[in-house]
């Protein structure tokens, strides 16, 4: 690919993200969310070397840690969008030991909302429901993140299999709006 195509490549793909997560979040209440997600794609720091990445198949962090063994604009974005789960790793107790925190139930259903999305847009066409649960539990990060959170997005995720988007939406809907101001940072069962 020249430049030209993975610079509109890179830049439909991220409109198109963002569009569906938009969508979705607005489905579900998450309005300030939708209009912010993934804002970050567009900086510098994020945006050109995505480009010189791109691929088109499959999200251009995973080309770059495939050649330089990390990702730097994975580092920014990570750190400046707390629907990822990494944006809650920190040390408990002023110790060593390294901690995933559990997340926010507004920023895990955005998450959740984020992996829909990547879904749709790199597999295109192939996409089914049953995807994101798949590709999520099948995932090494399912294994590395917060207990707790990695479940409530497994059954998110495993709703959305079983009973498709639409219901899928509307049960986030009703979850969030009784979720949306819980903080489970003092939660002790991890």
């Amino acid at each position: 690919m020249n430049f030209f195509q993975r610079f509109f490549g890179h830049l439909h793909t991220v409109n198109t993200h963002r569009f569906l997560v938009m969508k979705m979040c607005f489905q579900c209440g998450l309005y300030a969310q939708g209009l912010k997600h993934d804002l970050s794609k567009y900086s510098f720091a994020e945006f050109w070397p995505s480009v010189r990445y791109f691929q088109g198949d499959r999200s251009p962090i995973s080309k770059e840690k495939q050649v330089k063994g990390y990702s730097e604009f994975w580092l920014h974005h990570k750190g400046r969008n707390k629907h990822h789960w990494e944006y809650w790793i920190d040390r408990r107790n002023q110790s060593s030991e390294v901690y995933a925190q559990p997340m926010p139930f507004r920023y895990m259903l955005e998450s959740v909302l984020d992996k829909i999305s990547a879904s749709k847009v790199y597999n295109k066409e192939k996409y089914t429901d049953s995807i994101p649960y798949d590709f999520f539990t099948s995932s090494w990060e399912y294994k590395a993140m917060n207990p707790f959170t990695a479940k409530q997005i497994a059954d998110l995720l495993l709703y959305l299999k079983e009973n498709g988007e639409e219901k899928a939406l509307a049960y986030y809907k009703s979850l969030y709006r009784q979720n949306k101001d819980v903080n489970y940072f003092n939660r002790t069962d991890d």
